[in-house]
């Protein structure tokens, strides 16, 4: 799998944009994967027992920038590794944590979807279909690890 220095580059300069705003954009994409599967809403702790997605809660903040900053990192191994490669013990987590709250394919699809719109939005006239391209490959390729390990945890218990 090729990732070009270029779609390296889209992706860190998009995400220097958008740490600069990292609350609006944790609360609009939860805003959005909410809208997409409100079933999902049970899968976060940080979101259970409430009907609105809380506007100042930390873990809300967060949870978006770890699924911001893996997407990121991982863009940067593409480019550099020719694969993503998260610490062993991260994805093992990664692997576990989302077994567990029962996440399948399909959510990994709404939460994909949910990011690629914040990005969009937040990226404004600085958005175009190359560093869409670019997030949308690394978050893939990110949640392909994440699956895999998912079904070696599954297999070993």
């Amino acid at each position: 799998m090729v990732f070009s220095e270029k779609q390296e580059s889209l992706v860190k300069e998009s995400w220097e944009v958008m740490k600069q705003n990292v609350p609006e954009l944790s609360l609009r994409l939860f805003t959005l994967i909410m809208e997409n599967a409100p079933e999902a809403k049970n899968m976060f702790s940080f979101l259970q027992n409430t009907d609105e997605i809380p506007r100042n809660n930390p873990k809300v903040r967060a949870h978006a920038v770890k699924v911001f900053k893996t997407t990121c990192e991982s863009a940067i191994q593409l480019h550099q590794k020719g694969k993503v490669v998260v610490a062993d013990t991260t994805l093992k987590w990664l692997g576990a944590v989302h077994l567990q709250k029962g996440v399948m394919g399909p959510h990994f699809e709404v939460v994909k979807d949910a990011l690629l719109r914040t990005i969009k939005e937040a990226m404004g006239d600085k958005w175009s279909e190359e560093m869409n391209g670019a997030w949308s490959q690394a978050y893939d390729l990110l949640a392909i690890a994440i699956q895999d390990e998912m079904k070696a945890e599954a297999s070993a218990a």
